[in-house]
């Protein structure tokens, strides 16, 4: 047996660093790319391996992940080769975080979190399906975490075309599913949906399926479990009954009886979201060659993984093209004025026209709609007034005397006439101002439902869980920073075994007993209705 880890090679454009882990076959390290500079994960080979078939799978893992490494959720290759000393490598990306295993042995996931991951990672395993390719190795240690915090499933070194029923060597037992022990082994899609519900009910649990606390856990244990057994209850008050239901349909002992996708399983993990009240997570896939029983929406139009576009009415359905399978081109944009843009007679319903005060306009023509033309006020004299209207004096035409005498009743006509005329003009001028002059009208007030964030229902966490220790007795306290009627608390000694015993109090405080070492607790607040915030958990020495 070679020296675990192994030397690192000396690559052209590579400086080394440090070792990052090992592996069944290959070892991987951590070197700082030159040009471009940036670091990178670089797996390779085993020595001991390259008589086997190992080299020859070495360079199939390599051809499988760069077709898949665009996906956001699986790790990206860069590129690959031999070194000198005949050993084959892989330039990956390099993700700093702890993997998804390693974080289930510090850290208990929120429901939250781990029906995230579990959305984003069943995106990745879809588009393999798609590219007809089985992972068969799904576990957390094999989805790794990126720099912005997101999965990243690596390790396709035992994938395989879908369909197959090779050997399952390289398996990990405590995800595998029950075909996988059989005589022969069996895998298909199926066998990774198995994977992706245990790994999610691993994250939530804090421990694989099937492996008891305070038991024999060995290989064969977990076999006739995986085998024989029903699926423990996850044990966690904040964890929704649909939940649990979800997990048990993916880790059925019968491969018919499980999901049949991995985008399916996905759905169901985003209609726990929604009845949580979470922010929904997309599925991130491409459906260019998804079957056509894949998109069709199973009602909900939840997860219909489609491009928007417009549809114009004039157009035959018979001759509209599928909104799935191709991309559309620009559509033709409507007619809607820039705010920057001189007014347009196509906008003449939503503008208030005045006519130019020095000519009169001629009524404008109805467009087909009389309902939508919002005509100016127009002051109307009337004929017989207008008739009579003397025209106005010129001074320079005035006598240089006036008339000795006019009949008294034809000057009374001239008043009385020239005041109607002032009032009919002054009284349209009046109108005119009181259309157009700002004079805004009283808004109507509606009945209209605000809209809803989903996410502003989600219940706060409690604060200040703080410790302290006297002998064996151990109280905490807890502070809720929005109370409300109803409300209790939920809490659990954190135990290395995963194990989970919740007490539930009305108070913000817990006393129990414990031994010597550090303690630490999981602190959920429970509204009346039922809703459950994220765990907070607190530790003392």
């Amino acid at each position: 047996m070679s020296r675990r880890p192994s030397p690192p090679p000396q690559l052209p454009g590579f400086t080394y660093v440090e070792p990052l882990g090992t592996g069944g076959f290959a070892d991987v390290f951590l070197y700082e790319q030159q040009m471009p500079r940036r670091r990178v994960a670089v797996k390779v080979l085993l020595a001991d391996r390259l008589a086997g078939n190992a080299a020859q799978e070495f360079a199939d893992e390599a051809n499988v992940m760069a077709m898949l490494s665009t996906h956001p959720a699986i790790v990206t290759i860069y590129q690959a080769g031999v070194a000198g000393d005949g050993r084959p490598y892989l330039v990956m990306e390099y993700c700093p975080r702890p993997n998804l295993q390693l974080r289930t042995r510090k850290e208990q996931f929120s429901v939250a979190e781990a029906l995230r991951v579990g959305v984003q990672v069943a995106g990745a395993v879809e588009t393999a399906h798609r590219a007809g390719v089985l992972h068969r190795d799904i576990k957390p240690a094999n989805i790794l975490v990126t720099e912005y915090n997101r999965p990243a499933l690596t390790d396709f070194g035992i994938a395989s075309t879908a369909g197959t029923t090779a050997e399952a060597s390289g398996m990990s037992v405590p995800w595998s599913p029950p075909e996988s022990f059989a005589d022969p082994p069996r895998s298909g899609p199926r066998t990774d949906i198995w994977a992706l519900g245990a790994t999610v009910y691993s994250l939530l649990a804090g421990r694989s399926p099937f492996e008891r606390p305070g038991q024999r856990n060995s290989s064969a244990d977990l076999i006739e479990r995986i085998e024989r057994a029903a699926l423990p209850s996850l044990g966690r008050p904040d964890s929704p009954e649909s939940l649990q239901r979800l997990l048990e349909r993916s880790m059925a002992k019968n491969p018919d009886d499980r999901y049949p996708s991995a985008v399916s399983f996905a759905r169901a993990l985003q209609k726990v979201q929604i009845e949580l009240s979470h922010s929904v997570t997309p599925i991130d896939i491409v459906d260019d060659h998804a079957p056509a029983e894949e998109r069709e929406d199973d009602g909900d139009g939840l997860t219909r993984v489609r491009e928007i576009v417009s549809i114009d009415p004039d157009i035959s359905s018979a001759t509209r093209p599928s909104a799935t399978t191709q991309r559309k081109g620009p559509e033709a944009a409507p007619d809607v004025p820039r705010f920057d843009s001189p007014p347009q007679a196509s906008m003449e319903q939503t503008q208030v026209r005045v006519p130019a005060p020095p000519a009169p306009q001629p009524d404008r023509e109805a467009d087909g709609d009389e309902r939508t033309i919002v005509r100016g006020p127009k002051v109307v004299v009337p004929e017989a007034a207008a008739s009579v209207l003397p025209p106005a004096p010129s001074f320079r035409d005035a006598p240089a005397t006036a008339p000795a005498e006019k009949p008294r009743g034809r000057t009374g006509l001239w008043i009385l006439l020239s005041a109607a005329a002032a009032v009919v003009v002054i009284g349209g001028i009046v109108l005119l101002n009181i259309l157009v002059g700002g004079i805004e009208p009283t808004p109507q007030a509606t009945e209209s439902a605000s809209p809803q964030d989903v996410v502003s229902d989600a219940v706060p966490k409690v604060v200040e869980v703080t410790g302290t220790r006297t002998g064996d007795q151990v109280s905490f306290t807890w502070r809720n920073e929005d109370p409300l009627e109803g409300d209790t608390f939920i809490w659990n000694v954190v135990q290395m075994s995963g194990e989970v015993d919740p007490q539930q109090t009305p108070e913000p405080s817990a006393q129990f007993s414990s031994g010597p070492g550090a303690v630490c607790i999981d602190v959920i607040l429970r509204r009346d209705d039922g809703r459950a915030s994220e765990a907070a958990r607190g530790c003392i020495e």
